[in-house]
C-alpha cells in the first residue's frame, strides 16, 4: 500500500458484503462494478484523504474467481484497497443463514414468538462453532495479516451484526496498537430481548464488543440500551450513571450515535437520469389525478406492511370520499426469501391486498397496487410523487426511505413515521408520528396528511428537506473517523490491555452451553 507518512491512519473497513461486483466475462476476464450504496460512495469520499483498506466475503461466483487470482493479497481498485475472504461454503451457510440470519436479526428486532421460537438445538450451537466463531476469526485474521507490517496508527470499523466477534480476535492480536470501532446498523434492544442467546453466546458477543474502544449506533436511544444490556449481563461492567458509557477493568467503552443518512448528491442525480424520467412518468400513469400513499420497503416482518395496509383499508370504510381518489402504491424489495417467515409474510400482505381490491375496487380504480422487485430507480421515481409517506416499521435501526423520501419529493409530501424508526430522533418534529401498533391512529394521520393545508405540507416537507441535505452520509463516516483520530492523537491509556474479566477462547465455542446463570443490574 502506498505510503501516506510516517503518522498517517489506515482506515480498515470490514463488511460481510463488499464495495464491488466482480463478474465473470466470456473470455473469463474479470469485470469489476462498484456499488451504489450510500457506504460504497462515503467510503470513496473517505479514500480521498485517507488510506482505506476494505476485508469482506467473496459472494459469489466472480467474487471468488476473483479472490483465487489475488489469494491473500491487497489490491487497489478504483482506488480503494481490497481484501477478499473466501469462506467455506458451508461454514459460510452456517454463519448467515442460521446464525446471523435469522437469530441474531430477530432478537435484535424482537421479532421472535417466544413460546414457539426460537428454538437452540445441536444445530443451533454447530452454526455457532464452526460458521459464526469461525467466519469471525478468518475476517480477523484476515485483517491482522493485511496489516501486520505497517507501523502506522490503525482505525478498523467492523460493520453490524456479522461480525460481533471481531473485536475480540483483534484485540488479542493487536493489542493497542489499534482503534477499534464497530458499527451496528440495525436496533440495539434492551435487555430482555438478549435472553433468546444462551449465556455463551450471549457473553462471547458482549465481551468482545468490549474488546472495542467505541461502538457506534444509529440513536442514543440505541446506544443507551447496549450499555443497559452489558450493566445487565457482563460481570463488572458498570455505567456510573452515565448513558453512553460502559468502564469495565481499567477500560472504558463509549457507546456513541452516528445517525446513518443517504448520499444526497448521488441521489439528486438520480432524479434527472433518463431511466428515473421513464419510470415517473409510467407511476404517473398509474395514479392519474389521485393521491399517492407510497410505502417502499424491503419484504421482512419489522416493517410493518400488513399493518399499514389495514389502516389504509379502515381509511376507505372510515372516510368514504377517499374511494376512487387515493391510491397506495407499495415498492416491495425481496429479503431473505428463503428464511419461512419471510415467505409466509409476503403470502399474507398479498392477501390483504387483495381484499382490500376484492372489496373497494371499481371499473376505473384499484385501490392498491404492489410492485416487487429492486429497481431504485423506480423507488425514487415514485418517492417524488407521493402525497403521503408512510414509514411504519415495528423497529429500524434508521430507515433510509424517510430521508431518501423528503430529499427527492416534488409534492410537499407528509412524512408519516414510527415512533421506532431510528429516523424519528432527526425527522419526527416535522412528520406525522405514529405508533406502529396503533392502526386506528395510523388510519388518521393518513387521513390528516392527505387533508392538511398546502402551507403546512410546504414548510414541513421545507424543513426535513433541508435537514437532510445538511447531513449526508460522508459526513456519518467522517464523524466517526475523526472521534478514532482524537483518541489516537490523546494516546489513552484504556486500549492498552484486554478487558479483564473476558471470556476465554473456550467460551468463544459451545463448551458450558448448558450452564445457566442469574444476573442481576449492576449499579
Amino acid at each position: 500500500m502506498r505510503d501516506q507518512g510516517e503518522r498517517s491512519p489506515l482506515v480498515v473497513i470490514a463488511s460481510n458484503r463488499g464495495p464491488f461486483k466482480f463478474e465473470q466475462r466470456p473470455d473469463g476476464s474479470i469485470s469489476v462494478k462498484r456499488g451504489s450504496g450510500g457506504l460504497v460512495t462515503a467510503l470513496g469520499a473517505l479514500a480521498e484523504q485517507h488510506e482505506v483498506l476494505w476485508v469482506a466475503s467473496a459472494m459469489d461466483d466472480g467474487d471468488r474467481q476473483w479472490a483465487e487470482e489475488h489469494r491473500d493479497e491487497v489490491v487497489e481498485v478504483e482506488g480503494v484497497y481490497l481484501r477478499l475472504v473466501t469462506p467455506d461454503p458451508d461454514r459460510y451457510e452456517m454463519f448467515y443463514q442460521q446464525i446471523a440470519n435469522p437469530l441474531l436479526w430477530f432478537i435484535q428486532h424482537q421479532l421472535w414468538d417466544s413460546p414457539r421460537s426460537p428454538t437452540i438445538t445441536k444445530e443451533t450451537w454447530d452454526a455457532w462453532t464452526e460458521g459464526y466463531v469461525a467466519i469471525n476469526r478468518l475476517f480477523a485474521d484476515a485483517i491482522v495479516d493485511s496489516v501486520k507490517d505497517t507501523d502506522r496508527p490503525v482505525i478498523i470499523l467492523p460493520q453490524d451484526y456479522h461480525l460481533y466477534l471481531v473485536p475480540r480476535f483483534l484485540r488479542e492480536r493487536l493489542g493497542s496498537r489499534a482503534q477499534i470501532q464497530p458499527f451496528v446498523h440495525i436496533p440495539w434492544p434492551g435487555p430482555d430481548a438478549w435472553r433468546f442467546l444462551p449465556e455463551p453466546m450471549r457473553l462471547s458477543l458482549l465481551t468482545s464488543l468490549l474488546e472495542s474502544d467505541r461502538v457506534g449506533f444509529q440513536t442514543r436511544r440505541d446506544a443507551f440500551n447496549f450499555v443497559q444490556t452489558c450493566r445487565f449481563y457482563v460481570p463488572g461492567a458498570h455505567s456510573h450513571g452515565t448513558r453512553d458509557r460502559i468502564h469495565i477493568g481499567e477500560r472504558v467503552v463509549q457507546a456513541t450515535a452516528y445517525p446513518i443518512s443517504v448520499d444526497v448528491e448521488k441521489i439528486e442525480e438520480m432524479v434527472d437520469e433518463p431511466e428515473t424520467r421513464l419510470l415517473t412518468h409510467q407511476i404517473l400513469g398509474i395514479i392519474g389525478d389521485r393521491s399517492l400513499i407510497l410505502r417502499v420497503d424491503r419484504i421482512e416482518p419489522s416493517k410493518n406492511i400488513l399493518r399499514g395496509l389495514e389502516a389504509y383499508r379502515l381509511l376507505l370504510e372510515t372516510y368514504p370520499e377517499h374511494r376512487g381518489r387515493v391510491q397506495m402504491l407499495a415498492l416491495l424489495v425481496p429479503s431473505r426469501m428463503e428464511v419461512d417467515e419471510y415467505q409466509n409474510y409476503l403470502r399474507d400482505i398479498m392477501a390483504e391486498a387483495g381484499m382490500i381490491n376484492a372489496k373497494y375496487s371499481d371499473e376505473l380504480w384499484e385501490p392498491v397496487r404492489i410492485v416487487v422487485g429492486d429497481n431504485y430507480h423506480r423507488a425514487i421515481a415514485a418517492m417524488q410523487l407521493y402525497d403521503v409517506l408512510l414509514v411504519n416499521p415495528i423497529a429500524d435501526g434508521m430507515n433510509l426511505v424517510a430521508k431518501e423520501g423528503v430529499l427527492v419529493n416534488q409534492r410537499n409530501g407528509v412524512l408519516l413515521l414510527s415512533e421506532y424508526a431510528g429516523a424519528f430522533y432527526e425527522l419526527g418534529e416535522q412528520a406525522l408520528v405514529v405508533s406502529p401498533f396503533d392502526v386506528y391512529s395510523t388510519m388518521e394521520a393518513m387521513h390528516r396528511a392527505l387533508t392538511m393545508p398546502l402551507e403546512e405540507r410546504r414548510q414541513r416537507a421545507d424543513i426535513l428537506r433541508e435537514r437532510v441535505r445538511n447531513a449526508g452520509v460522508r459526513e456519518w463516516f467522517y464523524a466517526q473517523v475523526e472521534d478514532a483520530l482524537r483518541a489516537l492523537s490523546s494516546q489513552p491509556n484504556n486500549v492498552s490491555t484486554p478487558t479483564t474479566p473476558s471470556t476465554t477462547k473456550s467460551e468463544l465455542s459451545r463448551t458450558g452451553s448448558g450452564v445457566a446463570t442469574d444476573r442481576t443490574p449492576t449499579p
